[in-house]
């Protein structure tokens, strides 16, 4: 189906108010029972952990230092019940339970967690947004429907997650700042479209997210609850905390709302199948993948379109997530092509594809599109030759990977190195077609080698003829060469445009040995102008080999 958008939004935020020390606790479970994992991005887990693992459950808690001292970041709810609380510092906490079980915080862990739980949220809606440090953001405009309204969707979110192990609570409204004070304050609330203020207007102002100075300032004003301050002129609250806070206020109470980030661009064309009895074999993934190719090319022929950009999602029934992309040079415009392709890329994965229990979803997306210009195909022999050619790159691309598949392209620059540039095939097919490089002289020497080094390569030169000659023999790789024939010397400036003085001009020569081996080298500056220090002597030349002849 197309993606398509409606005009009444609905979000759903979603709250993880305990996510640092759940993953840890959930990582440990894994340890000991060691199946798939889901939701969990690996950690490191040190003696201190797994020592926490073999004594009775207990409360648990997570610290951070700040301002230089241990202090509570997240606890569970055994913790809770004890009168403990984030931000306590770790003395008083050891003191009021001794047998608290502590585990240091890992940010960037609890990070990479919320990230894969995003992923998992996707088989939702594709538009999902971080909502930090701990939060989603789910747009689920129009897609609610599909699971049997906004209650049934909610409630199997929130109900998968707790079976994962984690603590959530879930609100659902119009905006994001409404749904996410409700996600704090009153979870599972589901608010109608017009009704944000009539279902915050008795929240404290705290929920709201402001800073503390903002709340103390509200407080001491007297304006305990949301509807109080909502009462007030906007005006009055602007002048006394910003435009801001009165933004923030507006947005919860459902008067106007910023749009959410999501973390993925919305794709062109979005095509899945959901599966009651979830598929494991490579044979049915090949069918599901087939199938929902021709539904996505019947999508994109209707408006002329064919697909660049091509990504399989796979989701799991224990909640990982894997995606497969591969790219075409052209639009493609048959299923067969895509099916192929696919085909190539599975085929060739380092990691293979992994079911476990088996996938429940499986989703097909063209992110990128174009419109198909048509061409007289049946008696241009040139355009069916680079269909075909343009088919093979795609193959050994999603093969190999579409960075190793490359063309030449030449740059307009005298500096050696930099006179060619190697761009993927796959985007600059056409402009290599139309490349025209400059023609050899018959019956002359080639003017540059046939291997050009990608850094020149430094060699030892006891003297040369000074100021511009060559020198009679060099060492290169620890073997010496005598130099029995010169053509030189070529001189190349640097482009004083791109750089800040610091390269030198230099002196290319086409040497042959004795042997008959021939060399492109060049001394590195220029006698008397370039080649001094600071105090105005002159220093020694540095020769290097850039290449060799045929």
């Amino acid at each position: 189906m197309s993606a398509c958008s409606v005009n009444r939004r609905r979000i759903l935020s979603l709250w993880l108010p305990r996510l640092p020390i759940d993953r840890i606790k959930r990582v440990l479970s894994l340890i000991s029972e060691r199946p798939d994992k889901a939701f969990s991005s690996e950690v490191d887990t040190g003696s201190r952990e797994e020592n926490a693992l073999k004594r009775k459950d207990g409360p648990s808690i997570v610290v951070a230092k700040e301002n230089n001292a241990l202090s509570i970041y997240a606890l569970d709810e055994a913790a809770g019940h004890f009168g403990l609380h984030i931000g306590q510092p770790l003395a008083n906490a050891r003191a009021i339970c001794p047998e608290l079980k502590v585990f240091d915080a890992d940010v960037a862990a609890d990070a990479r967690t919320l990230e894969d739980i995003a992923d998992w949220c996707d088989r939702f809606t594709p538009l999902v947004a971080l909502d930090p440090p701990h939060g989603l953001f789910l747009d689920i405009t129009g897609c609610a429907h599909l699971f049997g309204g906004e209650a049934n969707l909610l409630q199997a979110l929130v109900r998968t997650l707790v079976r994962q192990g984690f603590a959530v609570s879930a609100a659902i409204a119009s905006t994001s700042i409404c749904a996410r004070t409700l996600t704090r304050q009153a979870p599972s609330t589901i608010v109608a479209d017009g009704a944000e203020a009539e279902a915050i207007s008795a929240l404290p102002v705290s929920a709201l997210g402001a800073d503390d100075a903002i709340t103390t300032g509200l407080r001491r004003a007297g304006l305990k609850t949301i509807g109080d301050v909502a009462s007030r002129s906007p005006h009055e609250i602007t002048a006394r905390f910003g435009a801001r806070f009165s933004t923030l206020l507006a947005h919860a109470l459902g008067q106007g709302d910023a749009p959410i980030s999501p973390r993925k661009p919305l794709p062109d064309y979005i095509v899945e199948k959901r599966f009651a009895e979830p598929i494991a074999t490579d044979t049915m993934i090949a069918m599901t993948l087939s199938r929902l190719a021709d539904t996505l090319i019947a999508s994109m022929e209707k408006q002329g379109k064919g697909a660049r950009r091509l990504e399989a999602s796979f989701f799991r029934t224990d909640g990982m997530v894997r995606a497969i992309m591969v790219e075409t040079g052209r639009p493609v415009t048959r299923s067969a092509v895509v099916d192929r392709l696919f085909r190539e890329r599975l085929d060739a994965l380092a990691d293979p594809l992994d079911p476990g229990f088996g996938f429940d979803m499986v989703r097909l997306s063209a992110s990128r599109t174009e419109i198909v210009v048509q061409e007289q195909r049946d008696l241009d022999a040139h355009v069916h030759d680079n269909d075909e050619l343009a088919a093979l790159i795609d193959r050994i691309a999603a093969r190999i990977g579409g960075k190793r598949v490359v063309v030449h392209l030449p740059q307009d620059t005298h500096i050696p190195e930099c006179a060619v540039l190697a761009a993927p095939a796959q985007h600059h097919l056409a402009a290599a077609a139309q490349t025209e490089w400059p023609s050899r002289v018959e019956s002359e020497p080639p003017l540059r080698p046939l291997r050009l080094f990608d850094k020149p390569e430094p060699i030892k030169v006891p003297f040369a003829t000074v100021p511009d000659g060559a020198p009679h023999q060099f060492t290169w790789r620890r073997a010496l060469h005598a130099v029995v024939r010169v053509e030189g010397p070529e001189r190349i400036a640097m482009e004083w445009w791109r750089q800040d003085g610091k390269q030198l001009t230099r002196d290319y020569f086409r040497v042959e040995d004795a042997e008959g081996l021939r060399f492109w080298i060049f001394r590195d500056g220029l006698y008397d102008s370039e080649l001094v220090d600071e105090e105005g002597r002159s220093v020694p030349a540095n020769w290097f080999v850039h290449g060799l002849f045929a």
